[in-house]
């Protein structure tokens, strides 16, 4: 796998909208403590909206990490207002799905990372799924149970079409269904 790291100046930059960011109510213990979606896969970008956001509620976030499958670009270092976020990389130790965030006063927060092409129906419910408190799903396995769901509404949705479109219909009343008796063995 091939990681692009590089090095970003605020002027380079315009400001990103406010992050999308859900967090786990309260202090219950689980394996994520939220989730963020962001709008774009530009880690350079999308951070400092992140940063300052967290900043004020939540401690100044100093570093955080990443696994390179979900982000074309890993800048070394982030500016961000007031301060500067650095960033590191782990392919096989950290779940793809996951971004971890530090600071020097409350530790660590684990967020599941939504996709920026997701649904805002399915972001919704991502979001709602990693923010209950106590959970014991992983970020992946919330991405995956999300795309199953999503499958089988799709195979769902083509088999209500194909039956709308003239798929196959119901017998007339009064015919048998199946293989002639003759052909059963009678």
């Amino acid at each position: 796998m091939i990681v692009t790291t590089g090095s970003t100046t605020a002027d380079e930059r315009a400001p990103s909208p406010p992050a999308r960011l859900s967090l786990t109510p309260g202090t219950a213990s689980g394996l994520l403590d939220g989730a963020w979606w962001p709008r774009s896969r530009d880690l350079a970008r999308e951070l400092p909206a992140l940063a300052e956001r967290l900043d004020h509620s939540w401690g100044r976030v100093t570093r955080v990490t990443v696994n390179p499958a979900f982000w074309p670009v890993i800048p070394r270092k982030v500016p961000a207002k007031g301060h500067t976020v650095h960033v590191g990389w782990f392919t096989n130790e950290q779940d793809p799905h996951k971004l971890l965030l530090f600071s020097y006063s409350a530790d660590r927060l684990d967020l599941l990372i939504i996709p920026p092409e997701t649904e805002p129906a399915a972001a919704a419910r991502l979001m709602s799924a990693a923010t209950t408190p106590g959970s014991l799903l992983t970020a992946s396995r919330l991405m995956e149970d999300e795309r199953a769901a999503d499958d089988a509404t799709q195979s769902r949705d083509r088999e209500e079409e194909w039956e709308t479109e003239g798929g196959t219909a119901p017998p007339p009343a009064g015919h048998p269904t199946g293989p002639p008796r003759s052909a059963q063995g009678m």
